[in-house]
């Protein structure tokens, strides 16, 4: 998978992969899948564009030596965002008076800035990702586990879309706190608003504005999200997942808690054929479950990227050399991530 490191227009085979169209027209595997293409075993996803050369290439970006950090702490949502998740208990203990060590109880995953992993969703006809069984998918087995991406590393150029920032250019009054689903059109409008192109094995990074709103919540408010969440996020559409994949994106990763918009919109496409007649699940209409378990998308999620945004619209440089280290946990269905940026 060669590099030149120049931006790059989506269409036609790049980087030995066939576009999103093609992969509709797929023989041999499941219609709009990557099962594959990065090998018949593959455990990696679209992890595996970041290349040793793509890393380089990252690692030129940096200018200045400015560092973000772009995770926050393990304890940073009480109450929970999630209904199904807690909140983590930090205790410290010693067993003489000249030590100390730590113990952490109820920690949840996926509670906090986190990296999504293969395990996550399976699709409801074609199962997990490049075909794993399902009685592959338990404590511990590593099929497609949290530690393959811990092992890889994912380290690759980060490359921020502001969309508040963008919006407000247009006079487009919104609420970051209420429902919006971002179009195609909307992301290439503030890709060329910030005169930014993506390349290859890139890492997108999506500011909604979401996370500072729901941070400056009070407890009551929080509760009533974790009941019915609302968010902005990426609309749910085929166009959007033939966006993605043709722009060969190694991640995508937002300040919001799912990257698409929260509740899914009616129209999604992404619906089982039981759904469809009317038997509706909490996930039903995510765009999860195509862009996991069928074409192997690394997601990250509550990501802070307020800093980061305000540093690279006062310097006008919108890439970065992104590090992202989840946890090692063997079979791990997803991990907190630290997450730091270097401008």
């Amino acid at each position: 998978m060669a590099d030149d490191g120049a931006a790059r227009t989506p269409g036609g085979e790049r980087a030995g992969l066939p576009t999103y169209a093609q992969l509709r027209d797929r023989q041999g595997a499941p219609a709009g899948s990557s099962w594959g293409l990065f090998g018949d075993a593959d455990e990696l996803g679209t992890v595996a564009l970041l290349t040793p050369q793509r890393v380089l290439a990252a690692a030129r970006t940096v200018r200045r030596g400015a560092v973000f950090r772009l995770d926050l702490p393990i304890d940073a949502f009480d109450p929970p965002l999630a209904s199904s998740r807690g909140v983590p208990r930090h205790t410290i203990f010693q067993r003489d008076p000249n030590h100390r060590d730590d113990l952490v109880d109820g920690l949840y995953l996926q509670a906090t800035s986190q990296v999504d992993g293969l395990r996550h969703f399976r699709h409801w006809e074609h199962g997990f990702y490049n075909g794993v069984a399902d009685d592959r998918v338990r404590e511990g087995s590593p099929d497609l586990g949290i530690q393959r991406w811990a092992e890889h590393g994912i380290v690759g150029r980060g490359v921020l879309v502001d969309l508040p920032r963008y919006l407000r250019s247009l006079d487009d009054d919104w609420d970051p706190a209420g429902w919006r689903a971002f179009t195609v059109g909307e992301l290439e409008g503030a890709l060329a608003y910030q005169g930014v192109a993506l390349r290859d094995g890139d890492i997108l990074l999506l500011r909604t504005g979401w996370l500072a709103t729901v941070l400056a919540h009070d407890v009551d408010r929080r509760r009533a999200f974790a009941a019915a969440p609302t968010s902005p996020g990426l609309e749910q559409s085929e166009e959007m997942l033939a966006w993605l994949w043709d722009h060969r994106l190694a991640m995508v990763a937002s300040d919001n808690m799912a990257v698409e918009a929260l509740p899914p919109a009616p129209d999604s496409p992404f619906v089982s054929g039981r759904e469809a007649a009317g038997e509706r699940g909490p996930h039903t209409g995510l765009m999860h479950r195509a862009l996991i378990p069928l074409l192997g998308f690394a997601l990250g999620e509550l990501w802070d990227l307020d800093a980061l945004a305000a540093d690279c619209a006062a310097d006008g440089v919108w890439e970065t050399l992104l590090v992202v280290t989840p946890l090692h946990v063997v079979g791990g269905v997803g991990s907190p991530a630290n997450v730091v940026a270097v401008k």
